[in-house]
């Protein structure tokens, strides 16, 4: 890690350690203590900017159990939640006076050294909660950032997850002069406090153009790779999806690739591509992306665009959903508020509705009859990727609605010497019909287009 990603999780950072809520830990050692906050409105708040309309489709405790669920992925250990109920949100500190202390109170009492807010915090309202509770304060989006941080292994997603933790960092420096200062706190250091902090704003600014440069030279670097790919006539498949819908388990039962697959949210965070062979015989490239969620930061989607630009460049999407969850419709929402940004929700997209295994087949039927009705998928199937239920109904949908590289029925003839090209076909072609006369091999196949100009010398007309 660059020492300015450590700058950056200085301050936003929640924990190092597996999450374990089984076992009491002292302070300082194991899963840090946090207590999470939420704030339920009286009323539907109108062009407000924390909130959306998404939102409102969970309830103020499934809304904390989902941040206790990033809570656990950031290996947090969650001693419980409060939720404050008001008619709009306080400037100040977002839940009002009376609330700061008895959150406060109850933070002093059980140990708890981090507070987690389901929504949203301004750089003003965070100052004023820390300095009110005596310890540390995150929101969503900090916890996101961290959680994103954990899971970057590659230089590329590093890169990324550093600029949005620097960009959402740097409105918050202000007032933090004297604490960054080299000289420490106490009378007489505020005017080196402001130095320091002037000179932490001038290197972060600088950090970010760097990062935004490299950034563009990992985009046009894939933009190249695109290119080369597109002399080859694959196919590219996206996996989109809400965290935790299972894409990574289908990735892994389509391809056979064993990328992590995890009950954590955000368990997978960096890009991966491998070849998927079709019924027809031939091949697409099937990427899986980063999970969506509620909320999900600006900064992230577009410190990750260079990633989802695998989304914008396919030629067909897989939109995963869990089958399973009474929010499917709200993580549905979400996913295609994300493809709407990245200029990609009038692309082919089947409808996977996964985790099947979990409901009554006459649900399942309901809720797949449900989705064709309301949706603009191209189709709607249902599959268990954790059971490989399904697999080959989506494969042949895929092969169907693949726009490039078509398949077409072909006739050919192949001397018999040439066994290589004979080869060829069969491995890249469906075989319909096969006879051996004297001259070679009489065939019917059902071919991709890129076959058959590979195998031009042998077709014998339409």
């Amino acid at each position: 890690m660059t020492a300015w990603s450590s700058f950056a999780k200085a301050f936003i950072s929640t924990v190092s350690l597996p999450f374990d809520n089984s076992r009491s830990q002292p302070a300082g050692e194991g899963p840090e203590k946090c207590i999470l906050v939420g704030v339920e409105l009286d009323v539907r708040p109108q062009n407000h900017g924390q909130a959306t309309p998404e939102r409102w489709g969970y309830s103020p405790e499934e809304s904390l159990q989902e941040l206790a669920e990033l809570a656990s992925s950031a290996g947090a250990q969650v001693l419980g939640a409060v939720t404050q109920n008001r008619a709009k949100y306080d400037a100040a500190t977002l839940i009002g006076s009376g609330k700061v202390d008895e959150v406060r109170n109850w933070a002093a009492e059980t140990g708890a050294e981090l507070i987690l807010f389901d929504q949203n915090l301004s750089p003003t309202q965070q100052r004023n909660l820390e300095k009110r509770c005596g310890c540390r304060v995150i929101d969503r989006t900090q916890l996101i950032l961290d959680i994103f941080a954990r899971h970057a292994r590659t230089r590329e997603g590093k890169l990324q997850v550093e600029l949005a933790q620097l960009t959402y960092l740097l409105p918050r420096l202000a007032g933090r002069g004297v604490e960054m200062s080299r000289l420490g706190g106490g009378i007489g250091t505020r005017g080196p406090g402001e130095t320091q902090l002037e000179s932490d704003r001038r290197r972060i600014g600088r950090r970010i153009e760097k990062l935004r440069d490299d950034i563009e030279k990992v985009r046009l670097t894939r933009e190249l790779q695109r290119k080369k790919r597109s002399g080859v006539p694959l196919s590219t498949i996206a996996l989109v999806g809400y965290t935790n819908a299972g894409k990574s388990t289908l990735f892994n039962a389509l391809t056979a690739a064993g990328v992590l697959a995890d009950a954590r949210m955000f368990a997978t965070l960096d890009p991966t591509i491998r070849v998927l062979d079709l019924p027809s015989r031939r091949r697409a490239l099937l990427s899986d992306t980063v999970g969506f969620i509620r909320d999900l930061p600006p900064g992230l989607v577009k410190a990750f665009r260079a990633t989802l630009e695998e989304v914008t460049q396919a030629s067909l999407i897989l939109h995963v959903a869990d089958l399973s969850s009474p929010h499917r419709r709200v993580h549905m929402a979400e996913v295609g508020k994300v493809l709407t940004e990245l200029e990609a929700a009038e692309k082919p997209l089947i409808l996977v509705l996964n985790k099947s295994d979990l409901l009554d087949p006459s649900e399942v039927a309901a809720a797949v009859e449900g989705e064709r009705g309301g949706q603009a998928a191209s189709a709607v199937l249902s599959i268990s990727a954790r059971r490989a239920a399904g697999l080959a109904a989506l494969l042949e949908a895929i092969d169907r609605l693949l726009p490039a590289d078509r398949i077409s029925q072909r006739r050919f003839h192949f001397a018999f010497d040439e066994g290589d090209r004979l080869a060829f076909l069969y491995e890249h072609a469906r075989v319909i019909e096969r006879s051996d006369t004297e001259s070679g091999v009489d065939l019917v196949a059902e071919v991709p287009e890129s076959v058959s100009l590979r195998l031009a010398r042998n077709l014998q007309g339409a």
